[in-house]
This record gives C-alpha cells, sequence and structure tokens, in this order.
C-alpha cells in the first residue's frame, strides 16, 4: 500500500515538482495533497471495494426498533442485512412504507424483517429502523461498505488500489495549472479512468454479481 507522502511525491515528480520531506512542506504539496485526497474520494465512491467491506452486528432489544450502526459514520452503503438468528435476509423498506406502518396501523412486533435508513445520531453514524418491532434478542448482521478515513498523516496508507487515485491527482494538478508542454489535463483525466475501470475489473472479479459502478 501506498503512503500519503509517497502518492504525494509522485504526483509531484510527474509535474516535474522536486520532491517534499511531508505532505505538509509548502503551500503546493498541501495543495497536492488535497487532490489526493479529493481523488480518494471519487474513487471510494465508484464501486464497492472489496477491502472497504465490512460486517456490523446489532443484538436487537424488546421493544427498541432504532439502531445505531456504531463507527459506520454517515457515508456507508448497506449491501445487505441479514437475521442471523432466523436465517433470514432482511429487505429494504422506504420511509414513507415505515411512516404508514406506524402511523396508520398498529405495528406489529415479532421477528425483524424489514429495514429503513432513519438519518444520522447525535455522534454521526447511520441509524436504521427495523420491523417488526423485535420482540426479543435477534442477532442483526449488516454487510457494508465504510467509506475509509481521510489521508492526514505522512504515513498514512490508502486501502483502495493507488495508481487510479494518484492518476487522477495529477490531472487535477494539471488542470488547475494549466497544461505546460507535458500530458494535457483532458489526457491525464482519460488515463485515470482506465486506471479506475482496470482496478474495478480485477475487483469484480471477487464479486462477480456486482458488475455496475460510475465512472469519476
Amino acid at each position: 500500500m501506498k503512503t500519503h507522502l509517497e502518492m504525494v511525491n509522485n504526483v509531484l515528480i510527474r509535474l516535474r515538482e522536486r520532491e517534499v520531506a511531508s505532505v505538509n512542506e509548502n503551500s503546493y504539496s498541501k495543495l497536492i495533497s488535497l487532490f489526493i485526497q479529493d481523488s480518494k474520494e471519487l474513487a471510494e465512491a465508484a464501486w464497492n471495494w472489496s477491502v472497504l467491506r465490512q460486517t456490523l452486528t446489532a443484538v436487537t432489544q424488546d421493544g427498541v426498533f432504532n439502531y445505531v450502526l456504531t463507527d459506520a459514520g454517515n457515508n456507508v452503503a448497506i449491501l445487505d442485512v441479514v437475521n442471523l438468528t432466523s436465517d433470514s435476509f432482511l429487505q429494504y423498506k422506504d420511509p414513507h412504507w415505515f411512516n404508514n406502518v406506524f402511523l396508520n396501523t398498529t405495528p406489529a412486533t415479532g421477528n425483524p424483517a424489514y429495514y429503513v435508513f432513519n438519518g444520522v445520531s447525535v455522534g454521526g453514524d447511520t441509524q436504521v429502523d427495523l420491523y417488526p418491532i423485535p420482540d426479543g434478542a435477534y442477532t442483526i448482521y449488516f454487510n457494508v461498505v465504510m467509506r475509509s478515513q481521510p489521508l492526514v498523516n505522512d504515513a498514512d496508507t490508502i486501502r483502495i488500489p493507488h495508481l487510479p487515485v494518484q492518476a487522477l491527482a495529477y490531472a487535477m494538478a494539471l488542470e488547475e495549472r494549466g497544461e505546460d508542454g507535458g500530458m494535457s489535463a483532458v489526457s491525464a483525466k482519460a488515463l485515470a479512468s482506465n486506471y479506475l475501470s482496470d482496478a474495478i475489473a480485477l475487483d469484480a472479479n471477487k464479486h462477480p454479481e456486482e458488475l455496475i459502478w460510475e465512472a469519476c
């Protein structure tokens, strides 16, 4: 895995700038660091990367239907939800369906079979509601994709493939300062997109059922 500093220096070299000992060494290295971070966020959002997948566990309580996905943050993608106690998948329902159940009928209790997103907790983590309202302890697995933490320190490492992130940051840098005889920003961005496509194709071999992604 490439470190934050290594990627900043790789971009600087391609821009024909001198390397730095720290990402915060000067204003330009700080700018490249920001481009690296922006590119990382775009690349992470383009695909449900294997390395970002985790399983979060919630054990329900009798009469409690709202649960916080602790440490998940507010930018989490839920792949599927499994009721381990009943060996069944929970189905997603939209908020209108849930509101109708709670406002126009007497809510049922029992084995949770449905879930809905319900905003963000005070701590900034995603919340979900379960239905029927649990009547006891059920173990619920949330298989999710959690975006990685921002790159801050020199030694912080990127978890997804670094090449498309680095290439897109380079394209952003070219665009920011204008093309000056080297590769054009348009060409660099096209190359970054190709790198991203290749990386996603390799990762998709681990999940052949998931073949839809968005180019950054």
